[in-house]
This record gives C-alpha cells, structure tokens and sequence, in this order.
C-alpha cells in the first residue's frame, strides 16, 4: 500500500483539480491511477469491481467530496468478486422491495381508492333510493288526499278560471306531522321560532290552531276541506323575500298566541275568533311584492281596478273570497247565508285595515275608544279586532332577537328590489327603502318607537298581560338598535375624518 499513500499524498492537488471536472471523467482518472500506481491491481481484470474503505472498513463514496487520505486514516482498496458483487445487488434489491411494500401497506393507495369508489357508488345509490322513495310516498299521499275529497264532496275539481291548484310535491297530506307537546305549547306563546318550520309542518300547525280553539268541531268543518283550503292558501302565496307564506304562518301565529295570552275566547265570540284567525290567514294572499304606492305610481292593473285605494288588500280579499267560493275550499259551507255574510264583512275590515296608509286613523279612533271601551258595542269589538290584526302583521320586533332580526333583512331585500325598479322607471322612491340611504338601525328604531310602542301600549290598557312578554321584548330591540346606530355613526365619523385628512395632505 506504499504505492498507494504515495499516490495519495498528492490527495490535495488531484482533489482541486477534480473538483473542476465532471464526476464521471474524475471518477474514471482515479481507476487509472489507482492502477498505475498500485501493481498489485494491475493484473485484476479491466471490469473488476472496487470498493474503496476507510480505516474503520466503511465504504467510501468516490466523489469531489470524499474524505482527505492520510496516513492516520488511510484509504484500503478492495476488489469484489463476482459472488460478493452479487450478494450485494440481491441484498439492494432486497431493501427495495421491502420499502416498497412498507409503502405500499403504509398508505394502500390502490386499496384506498378503490374503496372510496365503492363508497361514493353505494351513497349515490342510497340518496338515490331514498329519493324514490319521499316521491312515491308524497304522490301517495296526494293520491289518497285527492280521493278522500272527491268521495266526501262528490268534486276533485280545485279549479278556478284563472289558477289551478296543483298541491305541490313538498306538500303532500301532512296528518304525518304529528305536533309534539312541546311544539303545542311553544305555538301559545311570541317567543315561537317560525324559521325552524318546514311548509308541511307550519301547515299542521295552521291545523292545530283551528281544532285548539274548536273552530273545527264547533262550526261543523270537514277536515278534509281544512286541509284543501290550507293547501290552496299556501298555492297563491308568492315567493317573495317578505310577503310570503312563512310570513302569512308568522301573522297567524301571533294571533293565536295573543288569542291565548288575552284569553280573547272569553271576551268574543266564537265567530269573531274565527275571523280574527282567517283574515290573518289570508291578509296577504298573492301579494306581489311591491308596494301600494308603487301600484300607483306606476299605474298597475291592481291600482286601477280598485281606483287606487288600497289596491293590495283589496285583492287579498278577492283572492280569498275567490277561493272560499271553490265548494273544496270552503270551510264556511256551513253557516247560513246570513252569517256567511257577517263573517265575508268582518274578514273584509280586518284585511283591508292591514293598509299601513290607514294607521294613523285606526290607532287614532281605537285611542278614543280604550279608555271607556265596551265589549258589549259592536263598533268598539270591531276596531279592537282590526288593532289585533295590525298588531299581528308587524310584530316581528316582538319576538326574540334570533327571530325578528332575519325578517328585517328579509323587509328590506324587498325594499330594495322594489326601489330599484323605482329607479329603473323614473317613478318616485321612499327613502327608508333606498339601499343607499337607509341601514337596518335607521330603518326600525323609528318604527318601533313611532309605530310599535305606542300601538301596543294602547292595547295593553284592556290587556296588561303584554307588558312583560310584548312590549318589553319591543323596548328591548329599540335600545339595541339605538346602540348599533352610535356604532355606525362613530364609524361614519371615523371614516370622514380620515377622508379629510387624506384630502389636506394631497393638497400640502
């Protein structure tokens, strides 16, 4: 090995120069050189495989890199045989095979995607099923609906001459639905959650409402015509942001509730229950999501045909006389011609003082009553039911925080869209419904101290009940509207200090 760590010893110069060559010339010119320097290689074969050790036997790899050769820790060459060799590319060829396998046990790439096919396959099929399934039964339902209706009436024909009633497939026969205690209970009370109701069960709780208070039994209706009117109602409610059918259950609700809380059934007539409970059924029926004033300003069929007088609730009330008149929806098919038309009066008041135009003159006329009202005059009952109703249709701030917050996004997406269509046609538009002029807090703070308070604070001199459970709620959102309003004007004036500030130093 002399030969060798003489060779060696000039380590540095060759290493410099290698380091400038390519890997495999440098590797190939210390074969050479290994050869020439050391004879006791010269007579292995050219293809004879070496393998380069340090003092401690580990190999060392051949490269620009490699550890200085010294006398301390001197390099050994050793020539592999061919079985040597061997052993080693089968020992490599080894390890390759079980780190593939450990791979392959580790993450199963292949297993795992084909079970996730296998899954996705067997969901689809399963939501597939399930889904002919609800179909199948819905159209039974319906079916069976239909056939109950035709044997009792003698008539399947929910026709009129202007719209069909085709029960919706999300609107099967809903005896289904059968109310929990907990949801009877909670229905007596402002505080009940109208989201969390799909249409089917809001239609078993408009049911409910009408057998609780005997409605039912006591004027002798057909269930099965309770049910065909219901379904027809909720037909002719459009999908509008805010008048829609979930609006018409919210109205509907509140005046039962109010019917339980006020103990009304002690004080009016079963008659006049049920007027109170219908003209709040059907007090917005086809509503169009536009306004009276918009019906005027633009000079709609609706504002014509009722000469521009409350054209909206005019049709409300056409709409639902039209469909009383259908003998399969007729849930007054019992009384006398006489009082068939009280009650056609008495739903026709309480509709139409549903108009906010007429506010003013009803609170107004129902103030002068309340503090020597009498139950016994029939004009003082008739203003206090039309109070009801418009108590009713806009108590949303009554209920919880949760509840009534989402109507007023809803109030004002239909603001929007009908003062943008304002725009579009030139015509006149309110500025608590312009989207760049009015925000949630300005929009209710004045309505529930202006409208609301005062409204429900006349009607608590006959029912002090409501103080804690509807008027407070009512002074409850004022302040926290109030206090959301100082945000946003201390935003506001945040924001045009720093407008100003930017529009001095542009100028400097």
């Amino acid at each position: 090995m002399a030969e060798f760590r003489r060779w060696s010893s000039a380590g540095s110069a060759a290493r410099t120069i290698s380091e400038c060559c390519f890997a495999p010339f440098w590797v190939s010119q210390v074969g050479h050189i290994l050869r020439e320097s050391v004879p006791a290689l010269s007579v292995l074969d050219r293809n004879t495989t070496l393998s380069l050790l340090d003092s401690t036997g580990a190999m060392v790899s051949i490269d620009p890199t490699m550890p200085h050769n010294t006398e301390r820790s001197s390099y050994s060459v050793v020539p592999l045989t061919g079985g040597q060799l061997a052993d080693k590319e089968e020992l490599f060829q080894n390890v390759l095979t079980q780190v593939a396998e450990q791979f392959s046990r580790a993450f199963k790439i292949n297993e795992l995607k084909t079970e996730v096919t296998n899954r996705v396959a067997m969901l689809e099929k399963r939501v597939e099923l399930e889904g002919m399934k609800v179909v199948e039964k819905c159209d039974s339902d319906i079916k069976k609906l239909r056939e109950d209706m035709a044997s009792l009436n003698n008539s399947s024909n929910f026709l009129d001459d202007k719209k069909k009633l085709t029960p919706r497939r999300d609107v099967p026969s809903y005896p289904k639905y059968h109310l929990s205690q907990e949801t009877v209970e909670a229905l007596r009370h402002p505080t009940f959650d109208v989201w969390q109701w799909e249409t089917n069960e809001m239609l078993s709780c408009l049911e409910h409402m009408y057998n609780d208070l005997d409605l039912v039994k006591g004027f002798n209706m057909n269930p099965i015509t309770l049910k065909s009117w219901l379904l027809c109602i909720h037909d002719n409610y459009q999908v509008n942001p805010f008048h829609n059918f979930r609006h018409c259950f919210c109205v509907t609700q509140m005046m039962y509730s109010m019917i339980c809380l006020c103990s009304l059934q002690e004080i009016f007539t079963q008659v006049d229950i049920l007027i109170l409970m219908t003209a709040a059924v059907c007090h917005d029926l086809q509503h169009p999501g536009y306004n009276n004033t918009y019906q005027i300003n633009a000079r709609t069929e609706l504002a014509v045909r009722y000469n521009d007088i409350s054209p909206l609730e005019n049709h409300h009330c056409a709409v639902a006389f039209q469909i009383f008149s259908q003998p399969d929806c007729n849930i007054f098919s019992t009384f006398d011609a006489e009082a068939f038309k009280q009650i056609r009066q008495g739903i026709i008041t309480l509709i139409l003082a549903t108009d906010m135009a007429r506010h003013g003159e009803i609170l107004d006329s129902f103030k002068h009553k309340v503090d020597r009202f009498d139950f016994s005059d029939e004009e003082h009952v008739t203003c206090l039911k039309m109070v009801l109703i418009k108590c009713c249709d806009i108590s949303n701030e009554v209920r919880p925080m949760e509840v009534a917050e989402p109507w007023v996004d809803c109030l004002l997406e239909e603001y929007f869209m009908q003062s943008d269509r304002e725009k579009a046609e030139s015509l006149p538009v309110a500025p608590f419904m312009d989207r760049e002029k009015v925000t949630k807090p300005t929009a209710q703070i004045g309505f529930i101290k202006f409208v609301l308070i005062p409204m429900f604070e006349t009607v608590m001199k006959l029912f002090p009940q409501i103080d804690k459970v509807m008027i407070q709620p009512l002074r409850e959102s004022r302040d926290r509207y109030e206090e959301l309003k100082q945000i946003d004007d201390a935003m506001r004036e945040v924001q045009k200090n720093k407008s100003e500030n930017l529009t001095m130093g542009k100028k400097k």
